[in-house]
């Protein structure tokens, strides 16, 4: 599935589609979010949870330029 068709897609035909088929990577607090990332078909896709609203504000492509890669890149632990 391409980027644009992912994005035409209803937020619970995009939900349904990130628990059956894509892979959770990690999840950060982020300001009154919790957002979850996973990847799928090799492209990250962030899921931001208001838990204050109990309900999902935003499922979008993971920009790689946002300073929340800081928060991501915290999480990842390569001790050898």
């Amino acid at each position: 599935m391409i980027r644009e068709d992912f994005k035409k897609l209803p937020l619970h035909k995009k939900i349904n589609k990130l628990y059956t088929e894509g892979t959770f990577v990690v999840g950060i607090r982020y300001y009154a979010h919790k957002v979850n990332l996973y990847l799928l078909e090799n492209e990250y896709i962030e899921v931001f949870y208001n838990h204050k609203l109990d309900k999902i504000d935003k499922i979008d492509f993971l920009n790689q330029d946002h300073t929340r890669m800081k928060f991501y890149l915290d999480q990842i632990n390569l001790d050898i």
